[in-house]
């Protein structure tokens, strides 16, 4: 096993940290604030080190826990996500830019409206483009449950968006 260095391996996580704190708060300065948090807890946590099979996956165990602690005790006051922080697409008209930007709002919508664990399961796949197996290790679940709640997420998001985008004018 390798030695683990707090400079090398765990600080370069801190923007994976933000984006899931971010996606589960819905407020950037509780996520700065989050991401602060476990990084104190991993350096305190320090000794435990070499018996971790993936510091990654404990970092964003650590951080999911923090961040779900903090929303709960906020009332999960959710705040719409700024423009600035997802990139826009290069796009050459206003019509498309304006049926992108409605697209990713509705897209986010869907999702806020899955389950917590989904929700998580979702991000940690299709945004931070994790395996099954490091989910199931972040999330505590087998990797079998991984599986079929993200299709069962992604049934759900699909099948909404279509019965939105179908019933338009």
């Amino acid at each position: 096993m390798k030695e683990i260095s707090f400079r090398n391996d765990i600080l370069p996580l801190k923007d994976k940290l933000y984006r899931l704190a971010l996606r589960i708060t819905f407020d950037t300065a509780e996520a700065e604030d989050i991401v602060q948090e476990t990084l104190i807890r991993v350096w305190d946590k320090r000794d435990e080190w070499p018996q971790l099979t993936s510091i990654e996956a404990y970092c964003l165990t650590i951080c999911r826990h923090l961040s779900l602690d903090r929303s709960e005790k906020k009332e999960a006051q959710h705040v719409a996500l700024d423009e600035s922080l997802h990139s826009r697409p290069d796009t050459s008209t206003p019509y498309d830019s304006l049926t992108a930007r409605e697209g990713l709002g509705l897209l986010q919508k869907l999702l806020k409206e899955l389950p917590q664990t989904q929700q998580d399961i979702v991000q940690l796949r299709e945004i931070e483009g994790k395996s099954y197996k490091e989910i199931a290790a972040i999330l505590n679940l087998s990797e079998e449950q991984v599986k079929v709640y993200l299709f069962r997420a992604r049934q759900r998001i699909k099948q909404k968006y279509t019965e939105i985008q179908g019933y338009g004018l």
